[in-house]
């Protein structure tokens, strides 16, 4: 019996093309809220296009354009790279796991998957920046004819970057790391914002001959060697032009020779379900060993099996993790990006420390419906308490020593040691009246965290529960320090540096008694609300 005749080429590509117009039509079709989103981003994305378009054909004419277009597409390319691995569901296309059951070699894949990346609306975007680059640089005919060769290449090797990167991590992407990379895109996206907003307000005060340096190396690293041929061939250097095009060939075709052997590897690799089950076992041993030692550094009796399951929670739950990495990042890198911005003050810590202690505002939401389990052990009010100031103990591990880091971080950054003790002490008394607020917005303002959804944290209906327990908490945690406040700025108009050492013990002590206090107020609350809290975190 023969074997059946594989299908050509073209027919390969005209298939895998509308695969990809169909796979996107029937993801619209799911619900019209997708629907409307990726309309309000095709809009969107449209005229930040025609901007960025009509910028690039301004330059024309100015002799360091090729300054910008050429570190600006190799960031392109380190987008198109990196950005797949933490938006794995954007194009179901590039989990070549699915494709293992095709009768289909790699190479002719390779050709089909390429086709398939050329439909959609961040390929239109990347190629309006590439000709934007290329109308911005192109002088003569020699240029433009270049031009259309270099833009051509730039994409393609954009894509080829983003097929190649996705299918060596195929198995991530789909594992419960893939998902929660997703999850921390967004931690990682505001990060980013936050550097290319500095690196923006630099550029605005430069001119772009200062960018010379930094195209002058990266005009040798595809794809800005391709665009940088066409300001070569505008200058009359047709050899260089043409070794800058030589380049980029010669990348591009490595890119697909590595995306193909991945694609070979993926096709031919085991499933994780075929693994013995004598692995997971051994991970669950291992683990287990892991959570023994760790119990075993914890105080005795409930507190420190709430701590441990708190602590568990952190280091487990995709949300409640990407929840506390992102305040912790997020509150180092604000007061750095403000002082390279020339508006540095030590004072940014405050901004870390409530953003901190705010992610504890819901303390029984990430139980979800699991609360029902507490709502067994807690019987009087006694018990609440117990498990009120052991969750607290649990963030207390946390945010103390982070706060410390983040005062002087600050100090140094601004160089403002005078002040040092002053926000210190601040600093732990915020903490604790934070804590005091948490515990009673938690019994008062309890909320459900959805499972589903990367960025989605609260059910629908909730986000003014949400919103409302945050607000009122933070400005009674912001009054419950004014005494503290009032002795800080005594002592600071005064001039009595030295004693501004006594702030740190002082705003410790006044902070424990802080959230000694509310922790006290809000446990008999906690054992007369336990059915209305469940209803409430079960709602997701």
């Amino acid at each position: 019996m023969s074997a059946p005749a594989l299908p050509s080429l073209p027919s390969l590509l005209g298939t895998f093309a509308h695969l990809k117009l169909s796979l996107l039509r029937n993801g619209l079709r799911q619900s019209s809220g997708r629907k409307a989103v990726y309309i309000t981003s095709l809009v969107l994305t449209a005229l930040f296009a025609a901007l960025e378009l009509i910028g690039l054909i301004a330059l024309r004419g100015n002799e360091h354009a090729a300054a910008l277009t050429v570190p600006l597409a190799v960031l392109l390319a380190l987008g198109w790279a990196f950005v797949p691995l933490f938006f794995p569901g954007g194009d179901e296309t590039l989990d070549a796991s699915k494709l293992v059951m095709l009768p289909l070699r790699p190479t002719p894949l390779v050709a089909a998957l390429m086709t398939a990346s050329l439909i959609g609306i961040g390929p239109a975007f990347t190629l309006i920046l590439f000709v934007g680059s290329v109308i911005a640089t192109a002088h003569g005919v020699a240029a433009a004819v270049i031009g259309v060769f270099g833009a051509a290449l730039a994409l393609l090797l954009c894509l080829a970057l983003a097929r190649a990167v996705a299918t060596a991590n195929a198995r991530l992407l789909t594992s419960r790391k893939g998902r929660e990379m997703a999850l921390l895109s967004g931690l990682i996206i505001a990060v980013g914002l936050q550097f290319v907003n500095l690196g923006m307000a630099k550029l605005n005060t430069l001119h772009l001959a200062r960018l010379e340096p930094l195209a002058d190396i990266l005009r040798w690293v595809p794809p800005g060697s391709a665009l940088d041929a066409v300001r070569a061939a505008g200058e009359g250097s047709y050899g260089l032009a043409a070794g800058e095009l030589a380049l980029s060939a010669a990348v591009l075709a490595a890119v697909l020779w590595w995306w193909q052997r991945s694609l070979a590897a993926v096709m031919v690799s085991a499933d994780a379900s075929t693994v013995s089950p004598d692995a997971s076992r051994k991970d669950a041993g291992r683990a287990a060993d892991k959570g023994a030692g760790l119990a075993g550094l914890l105080p005795a009796g409930r507190t420190g099996a709430v701590m441990l399951r708190s602590l568990r929670y952190l280091s487990r739950d995709p949300k409640t993790r990407m929840a506390w990495v992102s305040a912790l990042v997020i509150g180092l890198i604000v007061p750095a990006v403000n002082a390279a911005q020339g508006n540095g003050s030590i004072y940014f810590a405050f901004f870390a420390t409530t953003v901190l202690g705010m992610h504890n505002y819901n303390q029984f939401g990430q139980d979800g419906s699991a609360f029902w389990m507490v709502l067994q052990t807690i019987s009087s009010p006694r018990d609440a308490y117990a498990e009120l100031r052991s969750r607290a103990l649990a963030v207390a591990l946390i945010a103390v020593p982070y706060t410390t880091l983040v005062v002087i971080v600050s100090a140094a950054i601004t160089d403002n040691w005078r002040d040092m003790p002053m926000v210190w002490g601040l600093c732990l008394a915020l903490v604790g009246a934070l804590f005091a607020t948490a515990a009673t917005t938690s019994v008062r303002f309890p909320y459900s965290i959805p499972q589903e959804g990367a960025f989605k944290n609260v059910a629908p209906g909730q986000n003014g529960i949400a919103w409302g327990g945050m607000l009122l908490g933070a400005l009674v945690s912001a009054a419950l320090c004014t005494p503290l406040i009032v002795a800080a700025v005594w002592l600071h108009s005064a001039g009595a540096t030295g004693l501004l050492w006594a702030l740190v013990p002082a705003g410790a002590g006044y902070g424990l008694l802080i959230a000694w206090a509310g922790l006290r107020f809000a446990a008999p609350r906690v054992a007369g609300r336990l059915p209305e809290i469940l209803a409430a975190v079960s709602k997701g």
